[in-house]
């Protein structure tokens, strides 16, 4: 490949942004009245976007369409006024960033937290870094749908098969798959390994320093070199 591209998810991939997320949903739940949930509990419900976080949250019982709409609405207040209280970048995440950048990668990051919110973290902690920040919007439907990766991918102007889509859910590993991204699952996330390798990745990375040795491995192997 001589040209490369990259497609990083957020939460849980490149940021730890679970604390914010878990004081939000807890904050409403409270407001309501309602039992909370532990940051454990939290991990198991966010990868599919805000309101699927708000219906798994919810008491089977409250989960109406009106009763779930009204909590998304406030959700939405309170995550916005955390949203850079707890959340940092996972330890390496920097350095990879850079090292790509340094050797003229294309970045984009395709999330399921809302476009705004998206773009706000991201252009927080890491500025100048990506080429596209996609979140979800009203256009744009949360993954697995493959509007947004199509969306990423017209803009990077680079063949599927040559981007590196990392995530943290077997809803990224599916998105890279079903897009035809090469997917790679990170370990540090939210989610188990081994759901990232049921789901269909090709390598599970431990820390984020792991990608260019694993990246030299596998062009040595193509070259017929030995690895």
């Amino acid at each position: 490949m001589t040209r490369k591209a990259a497609i990083f998810d957020l939460d849980g991939t490149i940021l730890d942004t679970i604390g914010d997320l878990c004081d939000s949903i807890n904050e409403v739940l409270t407001q309501e009245g309602l039992p909370t949930h532990s940051l454990d509990a939290v991990k198991t419900m966010v990868g599919s976007g805000a309101a699927k976080l708000v219906e798994r949250a919810l008491p089977q019982q409250k989960r109406t369409a009106e009763f779930m709409a009204r909590v998304l609405s406030i959700y939405r207040i309170e995550y916005s006024k955390r949203q850079l209280v707890k959340t940092k970048p996972f330890p390496g995440i920097p350095e990879l960033l850079s090292e790509m950048a340094d050797k003229g990668w294309r970045l984009a990051v395709l999330s399921n937290k809302e476009h705004n919110n998206a773009k706000t973290v991201v252009e927080h902690f890491f500025p100048n870094r990506f080429n596209y920040i996609l979140g979800v919007s009203p256009q744009r439907p949360p993954k697995p749908d493959l509007t947004g990766a199509k969306e990423a991918l017209k803009s990077l102007g680079i063949a599927p098969e040559s981007v590196f889509y990392f995530g943290d859910t077997d809803v990224d590993i599916k998105t890279a798959i079903n897009c035809g991204c090469r997917p790679i699952g990170v370990a540090w996330g939210f989610k188990a390994a081994q759901e990232l390798s049921k789901a269909g990745a090709l390598h599970i990375l431990q820390q984020p320093k792991d990608f260019f040795p694993y990246l030299e491995n596998l062009e040595g192997k193509k070259d017929g070199t030995p690895s």
